[in-house]
């Protein structure tokens, strides 16, 4: 394939908070970009995608429907390459998990993927999540070496985990899908993504930072997660691309370590904020590790640490008017 052909591609919840990182990462790599989003009336979606470096020329915006085929494959149409990073995520409580999140996830996925084979990408790189890989009681810290672990789906119904459910049909749809259909596609696993906001509104991974720096603990401090720059999903996604010899699922996360360690370290650098903390540490945890993401270190990507994670979420939080 022509590398002109190759540097048109689609992305999915383009105007996101991680697809607009994707989309501004790309435009500034030359590629041409068809960014979908919800409503292009609607400029808190459109508004920040057209400010881009390179967008007047090199953006289009595509307005999709994950449940109506016809859309997305007008967005996907020309792309050699797809970036389905659009699902369904809420921050406000969930009453039917399953039109809300489930289907959505599921259903929007397998249409993504059937209008790219119906248009002969090359290949398609869908966003997951680690809540697919590592979130249930019975995840042991050596599975990740594999990355082949699975949260277990029983457990996320019994505890009413829909997002990470969503995400886990979602992904094992995508794989049935590939294997079927012979579509090539790599799937990117980000911890909590936080980092620089460029939508006008906060996302849900940022609200657990701000409601930290507001005095609340909302989450355990024993919940096993990882923490990730949005900047570095953007290029776990445009690296897995470009490299045809990544294969599988990629972790994408600084380090696997737990939300008391994201709740030390933001005491550390910001003492002037009351965040709440764990009594003690009872030394049952499993060992923390620092290579988890080994598949993407291997193609090149060099995280951004926890320090500078939270700095840079810090100074957005203040730039949008989200903190004080």
């Amino acid at each position: 394939m022509e590398k002109r052909e190759r540097k048109v591609v689609c992305v999915t919840g383009g105007s996101g908070f991680i697809g607009s990182s994707l989309v501004n990462l790309l435009l500034r790599r030359g590629y041409t970009v068809h960014a979908t989003v919800k409503d292009l009336q609607n400029e808190k979606e459109t508004k920040h995608l057209e400010a881009m470096e390179g967008a007047q020329s090199r953006l289009r915006l595509f307005q999709i429907d994950l449940l109506y085929y016809d859309s997305i494959l007008a967005a996907v149409s020309g792309a050699a390459g797809v970036f389905h990073v659009a699902s369904p995520c809420t921050v406000d409580q969930v009453h039917d998990p399953q039109s809300e999140l489930l289907e959505p996830a599921v259903k929007g996925t397998v249409n993504v993927l059937t209008a790219a084979k119906e248009v002969g990408v090359r290949r398609v790189v869908v966003t997951s999540s680690i809540s697919a890989m590592i979130g249930s009681s019975n995840w042991l810290p050596d599975l990740v070496d594999s990355e082949d672990c699975w949260t277990d789906e029983e457990y996320c119904k019994q505890n009413g985990l829909w997002y990470p459910l969503s995400k886990i049909l979602a992904e094992k749809a995508a794989w049935n899908f590939a294997e079927e259909k012979s579509l090539d596609i790599v799937v990117v696993h980000p911890g909590t993504v936080m980092g620089p906001i460029i939508p006008p509104s906060i996302n849900a991974s940022m609200l657990l930072i701000l409601r930290l720096l507001q005095g609340f603990n909302e989450v355990s401090e024993e919940y096993m997660m990882g923490f990730v720059h949005v900047q570095d999903v953007a290029l776990a996604h445009v690296l897995l691309y470009e490299n045809t010899s990544a294969t599988g699922r990629h972790l994408c996360v600084e380090a696997l370590s737990y939300y008391d360690d994201l709740a030390a370290k933001v005491t550390e650098l910001y003492p002037e904020y009351k965040v709440p903390r764990s009594p003690e540490d009872t030394g049952l945890k499993p060992v923390r590790t620092k290579n988890a993401s080994k598949k993407l270190i291997e193609l090149g990507m060099e995280f951004i640490s926890l320090d500078q994670i939270i700095k840079d979420s810090v100074e957005s939080l203040r730039s949008k008017g989200f903190l004080s």
